[in-house]
């Protein structure tokens, strides 16, 4: 797999690349890399663990939860549960290590493993560099009544549900919501917590059978939440993800809110109620300008980061600032969650509208999202993005697009492709500049 770890975790192809015995041996060098930093000094240490619906969590979780009773660490098992959840759950129960098997937004034959902190926060890339270097090792191996013990923990879904409603402040009675769940880890929690906050719920794509999730449908594959808004007459749809850690909308007319017009919403919201902290919103390089220009004109500084949201995270705790989030539909709310978490999300977008007696379409209206077009670019070598005459091809176009776009190369993080996005003052023009510089992508950095 190269480098084990990337911007999300550990993520490949489920039982190719992400092997059974690769999760139990990264299970047994988190352990050790943990009880090394002195997490586990004076206690028996605890790992909460979860999944998603995929049919590979359930050997994928095995193998986690072997490797750790292994290493001496006792398991909770939390079962099918977002990776929020699991995040909120590491948090509540003091466990030392959380452990989320999941591949997010990717298709179902990939997996994933997400490793969390004590305090339900991501690992920093130290952390996950020295796990790195302890796989395979030879280590010390526990007997007797020093291996770990597993239980279940049957009251994770509740828990969970029961802390999302606890942090809306107004009834949502009224309000008529579609909501995707991408046959994944939010089947069954989403509804509940937005039913719970007083919404009139229609769930579609929460029947998940193991097979289906994220198939043609959740925040990648938008076309039934928005045929199903219109048809009901809803007032606004959500879509999450696999692991319902990010959330996209979708208006009553069927038009896409996307994560940077949900940034504006959720970044004003707080604003108005001076509740946003320093009045500094964290994003990514990725958000649109227009979004930069609408929070400018608020007066909300925005803070940018690499595309991750382990890095806007990391900028908020730098920050001590308490809104971030991605145009992909990530948004995090330190207030009440140490991740991106795609119910909370809609919960108070959802409040939003109650608040105010807007609509989601009024809402959104805050921001003018200048055309924006982004290339992926197969089949390369994403190592040498640095190539001179690449370069060169860049600033010219910059200089093109001047004061109305910009231009974003970057090597994904998760996929074997280079990503070329462009902003310009019309599509037509953004599309050109970005398929021009696609062509140099090919031509330069073929392998």
């Amino acid at each position: 797999m190269g480098r084990v770890f990337g911007t999300d975790g550990v993520r490949g192809l489920a039982n190719g690349d992400l092997t059974a015995e690769l999760a139990l041996e990264l299970s047994v060098a988190a352990a050790h890399v943990l009880a090394e930093r002195g997490e586990f000094a004076g206690h028996r240490p605890l790992a909460v663990v979860g999944r998603d619906t995929r049919i590979s969590g359930e050997f994928l979780e095995s193998a986690v939860v072997a490797g750790l009773l292994s290493a001496g660490v006792d398991v909770a098992l939390l079962g099918v549960l977002p990776t929020p959840g699991v995040a909120h759950l590491t948090k509540t129960l003091g466990a030392d290590l959380g452990v989320m098997i999941s591949a997010s937004h990717n298709p179902m034959p990939d997996n994933g493993i997400k490793f969390l902190a004590r305090g339900g926060e991501k690992l920093d890339d130290a952390i996950e560099e020295a796990i790195e270097a302890h796989l395979h090792q030879e280590w010390e191996r526990p007997t007797g009544a020093a291996v770990g013990r597993v239980r279940q923990h049957a009251t994770a879904v509740d828990e969970y549900v029961a802390h999302l409603v606890r942090t809306t402040n107004k009834p949502l009675a009224g309000l008529r919501v579609v909501l995707d769940c991408a046959e994944g880890a939010a089947s069954e929690a989403a509804p509940r917590a937005l039913i719970g906050a007083g919404a009139d719920v229609t769930a579609i794509h929460a029947q998940p059978d193991g097979l289906n999730i994220n198939d043609n449908c959740g925040s990648t594959h938008l076309a039934d939440l928005r045929a199903a808004v219109v048809k009901d007459g809803a007032d606004v749809g959500f879509a999450l993800d696999g692991d319902a850690d990010r959330c996209l909308a979708v208006d009553a007319e069927g038009n896409v809110v996307d994560g940077d017009q949900i940034l504006a919403i959720l970044a004003g919201s707080l604003r108005d109620s001076g509740r946003l902290r320093a009045d500094t919103v964290v994003a990514t390089v990725m958000s649109n300008l227009g979004f930069v220009r609408a929070m400018r004109d608020a007066g909300v500084a925005v803070r940018q980061t690499k595309v991750g949201d382990r890095y806007v995270l990391e900028a908020m705790r730098a920050g001590g600032y308490n809104l971030g989030g991605e145009q992909s539909g990530h948004v995090i709310m330190s207030d009440h969650a140490t991740t991106g978490d795609g119910i909370l999300t809609a919960l108070h977008l959802l409040e939003r509208m109650a608040t105010t007696g807007a609509s989601i379409a009024e809402l959104a209206g805050v921001m003018s999202r200048l055309p924006q077009v982004l290339v992926n670019v197969p089949g390369v070598d994403k190592t040498r993005t640095d190539d001179e005459v690449l370069g060169a091809a860049i600033a010219e176009a910059e200089t093109e697009l001047g004061d109305g776009g910009r231009v974003l190369l970057r090597a994904s993080g998760t996929e074997p492709l280079v990503r070329v996005m462009v902003e310009a003052l019309t599509e037509a023009h953004a599309r050109e500049v970005a398929d021009r510089l696609a062509d140099v992508v090919r031509e330069r950095l073929a392998l």
